[in-house]
């Protein structure tokens, strides 16, 4: 009598095997959850605004429905739509770009996926910062290559050296990953520091990878400079952008990539055999938060500052907290290596994993542990949220560490 087996992981592939699932997404879902079963749950865990889509992006969509703009567009995205993207770069980045170097796609994680799927194969090394954006690491194994991991640390501000990054550069890297603004950190690279880095990798065939994602969330003086700027690096610089953040569109689902046409053609040849084109509706709600009235960009960056600064004191104040002050993006990311070791409420903290369990659990506040961003004595914590739900949250974080 034969056994019937139900399928396991000896039938899934070593790319899979070898990935993390997004530790954000999971601490979302698990909060979300607790929220539905009633518990009064702060999450500083997912990594979006707060804020409404502006109202001209609402009614583009609408129009657009009306209009019956439902169907199949361009693979890589509505004319009009790369026009916009082309006068963005022009406009906030000093950069310039043809239409034929842009493509559009599924949200930011597709751009990005799409470029190492293009570009890396077995054997291949892609250089990636820590503390580092969840899915980079990810998605360079998904690809087949190996993701080289050169650590930062607070007292750099979470930066990366030109040496620690000529010490990472073997025979076999393919791409350099530039993230700045950075998830999680916040921390920006300045225009010299940008072209420190950039002297390294010129000249060696190496690409670079520019996530530029939070290029509009920015405060104080440090501006992020885009590598794709420096023009003996042209050919080599990717840079990949989206509406998510800036216009408080994460749902809406629509990233962009730029560089050189043979690369975008390649990420074109790949995205027509497994999404196709981006949403059209949402194609058309783009072009309106690109090209509308961008005053609601700096309007909404001074809150995120004020509260930038509210979590930047708060945190520190808490005995076993330490943080950097973040120079972009909406996240903020203390070392908490100062309560690892120590028990709270019967409970050892070892890592920041328990850490996070135990506010979570507990006093019910949701944070991310620093072992998915490649820090395990950190937390991240989101100040995407309203300040009464940051000043609550910090002070269930107090009575915690009491």
């Amino acid at each position: 009598m034969s056994t019937t087996h139900l399928p396991g992981e000896e039938y899934l592939t070593r790319r899979v095997l070898s990935m993390q699932e997004s530790q954000t997404m999971r601490i979302s879902a698990l909060a979300s959850k607790m929220k539905a079963d009633g518990l009064d749950i702060v999450s500083l865990s997912a990594g979006e605004p707060d804020f409404p889509t502006p109202e001209n992006v609402n009614q583009a969509a609408i129009d657009a429905i009306h209009a019956g703009f439902t169907r199949y567009t361009n693979n890589s995205g509505i004319t009009e739509l790369k026009k916009a993207i082309i006068e963005k770069f022009r406009r906030d980045n000093s950069l310039e770009f043809q239409e034929n170097q842009i493509i559009v796609s599924n949200g930011g994680k597709q751009t990005l996926a799409n470029t190492f799927l293009a570009l890396c194969q077995e054997g291949d090394e892609v250089i990636v910062q820590a503390p580092f954006w969840v899915s980079f690491p990810e998605m360079v194994r998904l690809a087949g290559a190996t993701p080289v991991i050169v650590h930062t640390t607070l007292e750099s501000e979470y930066k990366m050296t030109p040496a620690q990054l000529e010490a990472a550069i073997t025979p076999k890297t393919k791409i350099f990953v530039l993230n700045s603004p950075s998830n999680p950190t916040g921390a920006v690279y300045s225009e010299a520091e940008v072209r420190a880095l950039m002297a390294v990798v010129e000249g060696r065939s190496i690409f670079v990878l520019s996530d530029e994602m939070y290029d509009m969330i920015v405060y104080g003086d440090t501006r992020p400079f885009s590598p794709a700027r420096i023009e003996s690096m042209k050919e080599w610089v990717i840079v990949s952008n989206g509406v998510s953040k800036t216009y408080a569109m994460t749902g809406w689902r629509i990233g962009y990539l730029a560089g050189p046409k043979w690369l975008i053609d390649a990420c074109d040849k790949i995205q027509s055999q497994t999404t196709s084109n981006p949403n059209a509706i949402a194609q058309k709600a783009a072009v309106a938060a690109l090209s509308g009235d961008q005053s609601i960009v700096a309007e909404r960056c001074q809150e995120f500052k004020k509260r930038r600064d509210y979590m930047y004191e708060a945190l520190n104040s808490i005995p076993g907290f330490k943080t950097a002050l973040p120079e972009g993006a909406f996240y903020i990311f203390p070392d908490i290596s100062g309560v690892l070791g120590k028990t709270f409420n019967g409970v050892v903290m070892k890592d920041a994993a328990d850490v996070a369990e135990y506010l979570l659990k507990v006093h019910h506040v949701a944070t991310v542990p620093g072992d998915a961003f490649g820090a395990p004595e950190n937390l991240r914590l989101s100040y995407a949220a309203s300040i009464a739900s940051l000043e609550e949250a910090v002070n269930r974080i107090k009575r915690a560490f009491k």
